[in-house]
């Protein structure tokens, strides 16, 4: 025989815990602030690794030549007046090794590739500063292979620990880069160019001025990143909104407020979490909150539409029987549909890095908040506000035909 919780009983103490844990992020907003990612603050991010110049490429003619790099070759695309545009393309496959590299560089008029360190190493590794540009000249052009895993994320930190920067360590072994974060205030925004320098310096004094190639760079200014900010949060009240109105339609005004009250529970202990474990919140996070609040819908509107049959073909007068016999039916459907996405949001916890672990952590958070949201706190507003419910009213005048069970 199937078991009948009462729900209701556990109404009040849920309401208490949950806003013990919303008070405690109010407390860690102002204790510990909100880790914003570059997306949202003024700064520049940077991803560097730490390499030696395998080979140098010059180039003496008059065409205009540029280097292009992609996962499985080097090309080089030859423009100008007076000659067949072209791209020659080096694949790693056909040569395998740098000095392999070097070698069929060196069948280009008027291109000169010279071996700098081992030769023997895989070509695939073959990376390029971004910062600088392209096309060959007169002045060296590097290629550069990993380093191996001799530099730590700690030594990086040492060589920037004079400067208010943050030091992330992304990949591992040969495929090791470090991503440095620096924020700056409004009130004294120092541009790209100068953050820049600045860590750029201290990183060539401790490693060598041609060994810190620079993968990527983004700089976010202080008008940017509030617009941003300011278009995040309004995105999130239009989206609470337009699901109180799908749910008003759907149902009843004060059932599509217990609906809301859920959703903005479930944001509100994500951000709890965010703040006290100082997750980054960047447009991944946000992502990954606008993610819940359309799951925590779905199963919010599952009970709602329990609720409303029950309503109509339960002989009891009693509304809190009637909820708690519609969140006994959905039960099932609620745990299962919560573990089996638990299952992926966890895969991605454990198996990767960097944003998509944070997307993976505040997802897992928001899908056990949604399910116990959906349970305790929708239904509990939901069972206050319906505290002097008159089943004759509702039901007067109303024919009480048998309806077919909705699925869960």
């Amino acid at each position: 025989m199937k078991k009948n919780f009462k729900f209701s009983k556990a109404f009040l103490p849920c309401a208490i815990l949950s806003l013990a844990i919303i008070i405690a992020g109010v407390v860690g907003l102002f204790v510990r602030g909100v880790n914003f990612s570059i997306d949202f603050v003024p700064g520049l991010i940077e991803e560097i690794r730490v390499a030696p110049a395998a080979a140098e490429i010059t180039y003496t003619g008059s065409s205009t030549i540029n280097v292009e790099l992609d996962s499985t070759s080097l090309s080089l695309v030859i423009t100008g007046a007076g000659v067949d545009n072209e791209t020659r393309t080096f694949s790693f496959g056909q040569n395998p090794t740098v000095s392999d590299m070097v070698n069929a560089l060196n069948t280009v008029s008027g291109v000169s590739a010279k071996l700098i360190g081992s030769g023997s190493v895989d070509s695939y590794g073959i990376f390029v500063n971004s910062m600088v540009t392209s096309r060959l000249s007169t002045a060296p052009y590097r290629l550069y292979v990993p380093f191996g895993d001799s530099i730590s994320v700690d030594d990086v930190r040492e060589a920037v620990s004079a400067l208010d920067v943050s030091v992330k360590e992304m990949g591992t072994d040969a495929n090791r880069s470090f991503q440095i974060r620096a924020k700056v205030n409004k009130d004294d925004e120092t541009s790209s160019q100068d953050l820049q320098s600045n860590i750029l310096s201290a990183l060539q004094s401790k490693f060598g001025a041609d060994n810190v190639p620079v993968i990527r760079q983004d700089f976010v200014g202080s008008q940017w990143s509030s617009s941003l900010l300011t278009s995040s949060i309004w995105m999130a009240i239009g989206t609470i909104f337009l699901i109180w109105l799908y749910a008003a339609i759907r149902f009843k005004p004060a059932l599509a407020f217990g609906a809301v009250v859920a959703l903005l529970h479930d944001c509100l202990v994500m951000f709890a979490f965010i703040t006290w474990f100082q997750l980054e919140f960047s447009t991944t996070t946000l992502a990954a909150i606008l993610t819940i609040f359309g799951y925590s819908i779905n199963a919010t509107v599952v009970i709602l539409d329990r609720l409303r049959f029950n309503i109509k073909n339960m002989e009891s007068k009693n509304f809190i029987d009637i909820l708690n016999k519609s969140l006994n039916d959905t039960l099932g459907r609620s745990i299962i549909t919560t573990v089996t996405t638990l299952f992926a949001a966890i895969s991605l916890w454990v198996f990767t890095t960097g944003s998509i672990r944070t997307f993976a952590i505040v997802l897992t958070i928001g899908l056990i908040s949604g399910c116990y949201s959906s349970i305790f706190i929708s239904s509990g507003f939901i069972a206050l506000v319906r505290r002097n419910w008159n089943p004759d009213k509702e039901r007067k005048g109303k024919a009480r035909p048998r309806v077919a069970e909705p699925s869960v």
